[in-house]
């Protein structure tokens, strides 16, 4: 039996020949090339995934006792650092990382350890300047810090741009585990997309309805550990094809052709290492500091001190992981060179190539579909609890409720925003275009950045802003940013990357300027 796929770039395309059943699917964000050896059967696929699940419900129900509000949003702040820890490595990195960071390597070589560098750096000024902060103002959701320092248009504008990059950047990471789903398990079956994902999100809800973030805090470090298995698997095995020990897989990766780092040579380039460097550092500090979702499980920690050991112990981990990540991409493109087959022209499409198509021992194929499954899942879970977080403390404002309407209301947002997230997957599915990573960092490039701006003009100023006016500040530097990055190559010669958030933020910082109180206000 034989299966395999070809792909259309003029029409986006996707063709799937099944023995003499043909279907096809518009605008597919990636190709499978698989064959028909040590294929991992639908039924086998289910069967995983049906067992992992069975799993995270169990640690569910260990978990959730006793729940209440607290526990959903900070899990009584009782959760110990080291635990949480694990699990935001694996939150952080999803799943589109555990498949697009291996297949940079091509194209960008070992480059984007510019940015994780600046990762490193982007954790120090969390944990000494956001996490003291927070914790001195025993804050739920972050952004009641705006409310605080502004007022509430400026409250409810920095957890409105939170939502829909949350949102929207979130569906974009999940959208990618559907869609392995649906190739390997539901188009067999002939099941719809939709309701792929519906099951899909249905799954994390009943999960996470009752134990919220302390539940979270368990389920993320048992999927950390499963992407992190696939991860070492899937290297072992590719190093004993090839036959090399530890200082083999070195020197192999050391002498190829893309173990090279930095970039100094252009700074025009938007991959020159101080644009990298500090795009890098700027992107954790707001889309971590400045992030409900990754904050919440930082302020889950017992006090200030287990929060700091947190930041430091994952964000200095965050270095030799993408490291890991970066090799294994190597040892793929030297293993299909090796072995005869043929690279993927899409560089997402190199690690599902050859772990589920055969190429690979049947162990590694069942990791990947773990790895996978427990990065997307990971990112999706904390994703979802968060935005009911700020949606019920910041908009719906339940903390002024009694205990019985405030569990009902934090229920029902949680249900109306899994459905949503559900309609936008399934929305990327007709409308997306083919790079997904790219349209995650180019939205928190546009939606963090007059968060950037706000958080950094509160710190650094002593001045109190016109708070009605704060629209400006986060309508016109998005705009501003946009057509910049348009015309940079026509008016500058200069190539903008992911440093748009940095003069986002600093646009945003002007504007706030301009609407300062004066001394009579």
């Amino acid at each position: 039996m034989k299966v395999w796929s070809t792909l259309s770039r003029e029409d986006h395309t996707l063709k799937v020949e099944h023995c003499s059943l043909k279907i096809e699917y518009q605008k597919f964000p990636f190709k499978f090339v698989r064959s028909n050896l040590k294929k991992m059967s639908t039924l086998t696929a289910g069967l995983i995934i049906l067992s992992y699940f069975l799993v995270l419900i169990f640690i569910s129900i260990i978990t959730s006792k006793g729940s209440n509000n607290d526990t959903f949003f900070l899990g009584n702040r009782k959760a110990p650092w080291y635990i949480i820890s694990i699990g935001m490595i694996g939150s952080s990195l999803s799943g589109v990382t555990f498949i697009s960071v291996p297949g940079w390597v091509e194209a960008s070589h070992f480059t984007y350890l510019q940015m994780v560098m600046g990762f490193v750096l982007g954790y120090v000024v969390i944990a000494n300047i956001l996490l003291p902060l927070y914790y001195r103002l025993n804050v739920t959701s972050i952004y009641s810090y705006l409310n605080g320092r502004f007022g509430i248009f400026s409250y409810k504008s920095g957890s409105m741009l939170f939502i829909i990059s949350k949102l929207v950047g979130a569906a974009a990471r999940m959208y990618l585990m559907a869609s392995v789903l649906q190739l390997i398990i539901a188009d067999p079956l002939n099941i719809p997309f939709p309701i792929t994902v519906f099951v899909s999100i249905g799954l994390i809800w009943f999960y996470t309805f009752k134990g919220g973030i302390k539940t979270i805090i368990w389920t993320d470090t048992l999927q950390t550990v499963m992407m992190f298995s696939a991860l070492l698997i899937t290297i072992f095995y590719i190093a004993k094809d090839l036959n090399l020990g530890a200082i083999g897989i070195f020197n192999t990766i050391k002498n190829s052709d893309y173990s090279n780092i930095f970039i100094w040579s252009d700074w025009k380039a938007s991959n020159h290492f101080l644009k990298q460097f500090f795009a890098g550092m700027f992107t954790t500090i707001v889309m971590t500091g400045l992030d409900q979702d990754m904050m919440q499980k930082n302020l889950a920690c017992k006090n200030l001190k287990d929060a700091k050991k947190n930041v430091y112990s994952y964000g200095i981990g965050f270095l030799p992981v993408n490291i890991l990540f970066l090799s294994l991409g190597v040892l793929l493109i030297i293993f299909a060179q090796q072995n005869g087959i043929e690279i993927p022209a899409r560089g997402d499409d190199l690690y599902p190539t050859l772990a589920l198509g055969g190429h690979l021992p049947y162990a590694v194929g069942v990791l990947f579909l773990l790895g996978l499954t427990s990065a997307a899942y990971s990112s999706a879970d904390s994703a979802l609890a968060s935005l009911t977080t700020a949606f019920s403390i910041d908009i719906l404002q339940i903390e002024k409720l009694s205990s019985v309407k405030a569990k009902k209301y934090r229920i029902i947002s949680h249900i109306a925003f899994s459905i949503i997230f559900a309609l936008l997957i399934i929305s990327f599915r007709l409308f997306n275009s083919s790079s997904i990573i790219d349209t995650i960092y180019t939205l928190a490039g546009y939606t963090y950045g007059p968060l950037l701006g706000l958080f950094a003009f509160g710190l650094f100023t002593k001045y109190q802003i016109k708070d009605k006016l704060v629209l400006l500040a986060v309508i016109i530097p998005p705009v501003v940013t946009g057509i910049l990055d348009f015309n940079s190559q026509n008016w500058f010669e200069i190539s903008f990357g992911y440093e748009k958030l940095i003069i986002n933020g600093f646009i945003t910082f002007l504007i706030l300027l301009s609407i300062k109180k004066s001394n009579q206000d």
